[in-house]
Parts: C-alpha cells; structure tokens; sequence
C-alpha cells in the first residue's frame, strides 16, 4: 500500500482552503440577513423604489424612520412589517 508524506506546505495550503470556504460560508449566511437600520439608498434598492415614493411613504405615514444628524434611517423589522401589512390576498370567485 502506498504512503504519501504530508508536508507543512501541504498542511499550510490546507488551512489556507479551509478558510477560505469558511469565510465564503459566513459571507453567504450574511448576505441573507439585514442590517437592523437602513438608509434611504439602501431601502429604496431593497424595495425597487424611487427617491419620490420613498418620500411619500416617508410623509403619508406609511413607512416609519428615525432622522439623526440629516440622515434618515428605517428599521428593517418595521420595513418588513409594512410589507407584511400590505400584502394582498386574492380570492377565487
């Protein structure tokens, strides 16, 4: 039976692989959850929406948001929350 002798290059490659998809696994676990705070940009890419509907779900009441130092932020939960208490269900008749 053949034997192949493990370097310390073949073991430091190794670690090397093993973070790297280490790494790559945590990135896409993140990438599904979001940030508890967004900004306007970050919203309006979320929802495929433009500055003005923004604004007036902003005005209207419909979307809450907190203004610190000129900047206007929007809780994620509170996003998803409107968009839970939007949905429209369509019945067969």
């Amino acid at each position: 039976m053949p034997t192949s002798i493990i370097t310390t290059d073949d073991l430091r490659d190794f670690k090397m692989e093993l973070l790297e998809e280490i790494k790559q696994l945590l990135s896409n676990q993140d990438s599904g959850n979001l940030k508890k705070y967004l900004k306007s940009s970050e919203v309006m890419d979320l929802l495929q929406i433009s500055p003005g509907t923004l604004q007036n779900l902003r005005v209207n009441g419909t979307l809450p948001f907190t203004k610190v130092g000129g900047i206007i932020y929007y809780d994620s939960a509170e996003i998803q929350k409107v968009m839970e208490n939007n949905r429209v269900h369509y019945l067969d008749l």
